[in-house]
């Protein structure tokens, strides 16, 4: 499956299915994946580490197909040895056409990688949009585990028009993210 097929997907299948799930009276009405946000917070280690970061961008570059950019504090936090616009973090958003290719990649070969995978929580955010927490980014099969020097997690948002967390729950779920089963 190609990324316009996962688009003409939602197209042909996935918004008729919502349609009359939710009895919407125009297709402008349903909601739509607007973006996804690959986010990897460094802390302890971009303080530590300055070379970190830059493996931190190659490695998300990899993963999302498009460069990711680094994240500075905003503020001074003496405790945590943390200047301002200090290199604290790596994130990536991704719109369009590489949005459906890497939603694709992590359905189809991504999530089935973890070991003792049952499916992922169900909670949303209140407004439709879902926060997927990873633990470890090997389970992606760009990178490559003889070359990491750090096991690190991310996070990856979901972004969608939806109003509701049962509108966005049943969008997600035609795309084919894998929730558990209550």
């Amino acid at each position: 499956m190609n990324t316009t097929s996962l688009r003409n997907d939602y197209k042909e299948r996935i918004v008729p299915a919502l349609t009359k799930e939710f009895s919407y009276k125009s297709v402008m009405q349903v909601p739509r994946l607007e973006k996804i946000v690959l986010n990897q917070g460094l802390g302890r280690y971009s303080v530590a580490d300055k070379k970190i970061i830059d493996t931190a961008v190659n490695e998300m570059t990899l993963i999302a197909g498009q460069k990711a950019v680094v994240t500075v504090s905003k503020k001074d936090i003496s405790n945590f040895k943390l200047r301002r616009k200090m290199p604290i973090g790596v994130r990536v958003t991704l719109r369009s056409k590489n949005m459906y290719e890497f939603l694709e990649r992590l359905t189809k070969v991504a999530l089935p990688r973890i070991r003792d995978f049952r499916g992922i929580e169900t909670k949303l955010d209140g407004r439709g949009n879902y926060t997927l927490g990873i633990q470890e980014q090997i389970i992606f099969p760009e990178i490559n585990i003889d070359n990491i020097s750090k096991i690190l997690g991310m996070n990856i948002t979901f972004v969608t028009t939806a109003k509701t967390d049962e509108e966005g729950f049943a969008l997600l779920r035609e795309f084919g993210l894998p929730f558990k089963k209550n």
